[in-house]
């Protein structure tokens, strides 16, 4: 009841305090007045007629005054594209900074110009498409507001078009984007839109409209409002269908099977119900061209969050994965098909036999989502057939906030013989109440949510309630989060690594701003987390203070002093290596205070040759850790990356308990022929498991969103520790991934 009454409040004060948007500067988009050749030469008379934007306003280092670079924005329109073009005007001589030919490039020491496009006029979800001097291209897909630097997301795919030019003292850029890539409403005369351009050798990001600079550069609040001239039509008829077929062979050493191969097809629709909203249908998907999590050192009791970036759950993924507290997610795409072998207690494969998607917006104040998915059964594992339903809505509240609801539901399903008829039974459901809002341009933020699981043995505490405030200024950034999370609350299709417990973690930064030809800001940071379990009381605490510096040149510099108090309340390797037994690990119901000291230093991210490197020392449980890490890039522009990642962690505890030195490195060669070609290799070594890890990926984009994939996978035991090293590289399982996709517009 708490939960709802401050909901109620919250609710009203953001009608009456924010339901007034600011005011945003505008332009007029004007229709084309003949064709516009992609070719980056703008000399046709629709770039001519179009209105220029050149009054952009720096965003870094500083955010009081014009860019010191000019670059001129143009946009037009036809019956089937929303046209862009830019010239982007040069001072330094040399080359441009480019990490490589790849597409969806991202980083502070880039080159490139971007538009952003918000068609609902919501301020939280949006379309980013830029290009560098070369021409390659990005594309993501915006949720809330961009606040924060994960908001954005390059693993959404679509079909645009561009092309650039580089003059003596400037480049130029044109982009063709298809109405049917985007998501609108019909009829709509405004749109919302942020034009920003990346220039490494100033070391200038240049923005229109103004945006401070501590927030995100595509923050959604901070944005132009574009007047289409004409009213929009619908786009027409836009299904698009995406089949594949693929061939694989593979062998699983450590199970002693022999080698088998098989071929494989299905693939994608994407339907638009009408321009705003889209239907996506899936029938036996694969997602082996997807690229392998990169692997990290574990040294936490609990699952460590990977992000999704299979295709088929990125479009509005927001609407369905956001809700909640990152550490108590009622919804996780990635649980779908992968399933627990109770016997083993691993994760192991269960296949997606079909699925559907339906997502956007109804109206500038409505969305909806609704996600159906079967999985097949797996019976060497036991694992039984799933049907997973998620089904989701949100409505806009004030200038940009929302209030939102979820239902998600996984079903195991039978033939009852007895009755010869289906039944369900075995399921797990969570239904849940968000409410996210955002007053006096973003200057405040936050959530509060209440979520409760259905199951059909009902243990009771089957809840999860959060609350999260943001205060953001020129100088101060504090943030307040606390989570309460029933000892019964484990969604099935969720991520919750840890119940039963009572969390609040408050941090702040404090931001100084000297008169320097070196440092653009310095200051002390604070983030601090007290944890109480519902059976043994206070058990957790983190208390960390620190002071962080951020050079003109990019680079980064932070201190932090760390204190940690951990009560266990079940066996722990604190080495968290596997297989080890219980005479090694730290005891149940024993607790532990202990201290150490970080440093980490990024450099100027623009060299040739960039670098991280970082230590920690102190103590450790009842013992001591000292760490390394190291992350040495080199860049051979435009064709390639060659970057190698070094975790090195010595762990040394009293005996009996188990001491390690743990590694992990991690070289990776990626290299890019052309624009459509790109080749990428890495290795991965991780003492935690004693596994080398090897995964290389040819990808050919013949056509748009049309690829070939080769894909190479091979996983080796290996031990520093093992006395017969003959048995060191001893293989574990390989594949072999051969997959053509291709796009048809229907």
């Amino acid at each position: 009841m708490k939960v709802i009454a401050l909901l109620g409040i919250l609710i009203l004060f953001a009608e009456f305090s924010d339901a007034t948007p600011p005011d945003r500067p505008s332009f007029t988009i004007k229709r084309s007045s003949g064709p516009i050749k992609l070719d980056g030469v703008l000399d046709e008379a629709s770039w001519k007629d179009a209105e220029m934007i050149d009054h952009l306003i720096q965003q870094f280092p500083y955010d009081t005054s014009r860019a010191r670079v000019r670059t001129e924005f143009r946009l037009a329109y036809d019956d089937r594209f929303l046209y862009v073009s830019a010239i982007a005007y040069d001072k330094v001589p040399g080359k441009y900074v480019m990490s490589s030919l790849r597409r969806d490039f991202r980083g502070p020491g880039l080159d490139g110009v971007s538009v952003i496009l918000d068609p609902f006029q919501d301020v939280t979800n949006g379309f980013f498409f830029g290009v560098n001097p070369a021409g390659v291209q990005r594309e993501g897909l915006i949720a809330n507001g961009y606040i924060a630097r994960n908001d954005m997301n390059l693993s959404w795919d679509n079909k645009w078009y561009s092309a650039t030019k580089i003059y003596d003292g400037y480049w130029t850029a044109e982009f063709a984007i298809p109405y049917k890539t985007l998501r609108f409403k019909a009829g709509s005369t405004k749109w919302n839109v942020k034009l920003y351009r990346q220039d490494s050798k100033e070391n200038e990001r240049s923005v229109f409209p103004f945006t401070p600079r501590f927030f995100e550069i595509g923050n959604l609040n901070y944005s132009a409002e574009m007047i289409w001239s004409e009213p929009l039509k619908h786009p027409g008829a836009n299904i698009s269908i995406i089949p594949y077929v693929a061939g694989q062979a593979s062998k699983d050493y450590e199970k002693g099977e022999p080698g088998k191969s098989e071929l494989q097809g299905g693939g994608d629709a994407k339907i638009a119900v009408n321009s705003s909203l889209n239907l996506d249908l899936t029938v036996n998907p694969d997602f082996s061209q997807v690229e392998v999590d990169q692997q990290v050192t574990n040294l936490d009791r609990f699952e460590i969050f990977f992000p999704e970036r299979r295709q088929f759950f990125l479009e509005n993924a927001d609407l369905f994965s956001s809700f909640g507290h990152m550490a108590a997610r009622p919804f996780f795409s990635r649980r779908i098909g992968v399933a627990r072998d109770t016997s083993t207690g691993l994760n192991v494969q269960n296949r997606i036999l079909f699925g559907a998607r339906l997502s956007g917006n109804v109206n500038k104040n409505w969305r909806i989502g609704l996600l159906n998915m079967q999985t097949g059964n797996v019976e060497e594992s036991n694992i039984p057939s799933y049907n997973y339903t998620v089904a989701t809505t949100q409505r806009r509240l004030g200038a940009n906030s929302n209030v939102r609801a979820i239902f998600v539901n996984r079903q195991q399903f039978k033939v009852d013989s007895s009755e010869t008829k289906l039944s369900g039974y075995n399921y797990n459901r969570v239904a849940g109440l968000d409410y996210n809002y955002s007053f006096l341009n973003n200057k405040w933020t936050g959530n509060l949510f209440f979520h409760k699981q259905i199951t059909e043995k009902n243990p009771g505490k089957e809840f999860a309630h959060g609350y999260g405030l943001s205060y953001n200024t020129q100088q101060l950034n504090f943030n307040w989060f606390h989570q309460i999370i029933g000892s019964g609350y484990d969604p099935a299709v969720g991520f919750v690594p840890r119940n039963g417990y009572k969390r609040i973690s408050p941090s702040m930064q404090y931001f100084i701003y000297p008169k320097s030809d070196v440092l653009i800001s310095h200051g002390p940071t604070s983030d601090l987390a007290f944890v109480w379990d519902d059976r043994y009381g206070y058990t957790d605490h983190e208390l960390k203070a620190g002071y962080s510096f951020v050079f003109q040149n990019n680079a980064t510099l932070d201190f932090i002093a760390r204190n940690s108090y951990t009560f266990l309340f079940k066996n722990f390797n604190a080495t968290n290596t596997p297989n080890t037994p219980d005479s090694l690990k730290l005891p149940a119901f024993s607790e532990y205070n202990y201290s150490n000291a970080q440093i980490a230093f990024v450099s100027d991210p623009r060299k040739i040759i960039n670098y991280e490197v970082g230590g920690t020392v102190g103590q450790y449980f009842n013992g001591t850790r000292i760490g390394v890490r190291t992350v040495l890039n080199y860049r051979f522009q435009p064709y390639g990356l060659f970057s190698v990642e070094f975790n090195y962690n010595k762990i040394t505890l009293p005996k009996p308990y188990k001491s390690a030195d743990i590694y992990l490195i991690s070289p990776r060669f990626d290299l890019t022929l052309t624009k459509s070609v790109f080749f990428t290799t890495f290795f991965q070594y991780n003492s935690q498991f004693n596994n080398v890890n090897i995964n290389s990926r040819f990808q050919w984009r013949f056509k748009p969103v049309s690829d070939l994939f080769i894909v190479y996978t091979d996983n080796y035991f290996y031990s520093t520790e093992q006395p017969n090293m003959q048995q060191n590289f001893t293989p574990k399982n390989r594949a072999l991934v051969l997959k053509l996709t291709f796009w048809l517009n229907m």
